[in-house]
């Protein structure tokens, strides 16, 4: 059995969209590929609201935590898959990385207002988020079959 393909979901903070795009990976590519998320300024934490908006979807992203990319200069990276402008232009290359796509979206962590307020931005970055990357998801397993 061949080793999995990884690939990292980079954004600035890694508190919010890469943690949901890992989410949403890992959830439709399984163990067919490995599946990471780190920040170039990490925030520390993953939002509790990004935590909830998956729990949504029968997604459980309640035990990542929020790394450095960092972690993952010596890891064999496939492809890097960057979600916000910062991180795209804070983006190293890693050793063997084939790929690399930029897919940018709203920062739900600025959302104003109150929680449910709040909470509709975590759910429409969400379903956005959802819909590339299950796209991209169905993309790749299309291509191993």
């Amino acid at each position: 059995m061949t080793k999995p393909f990884t690939i990292l979901v980079l954004c600035t903070g890694n508190s919010c969209r890469s943690h949901m795009a890992e989410g949403i990976l890992r959830a439709s590519l399984g163990k067919t590929h490995r599946i990471e998320s780190a920040g170039s300024k990490p925030a520390g934490y993953v939002h509790p609201l990004a935590i909830r908006a998956l729990g949504e979807i029968g997604i459980d992203i309640s035990t990542h935590r929020s790394k450095h990319l960092d972690e993952f200069l010596h890891d064999d990276i496939t492809t890097v898959i960057t979600v916000c402008g910062n991180a795209d232009q804070a983006c190293p290359m890693f050793p063997g990385q084939v790929n690399r796509h930029h897919f940018p979206f709203d920062d739900p962590a600025h959302a104003q207002g109150t929680e449910e307020e709040q909470m509709a931005v975590f759910r429409r970055v969400r379903d956005e988020i959802r819909a590339v990357f299950g796209a991209y998801a169905a993309g790749l397993t299309d291509s191993t079959r």
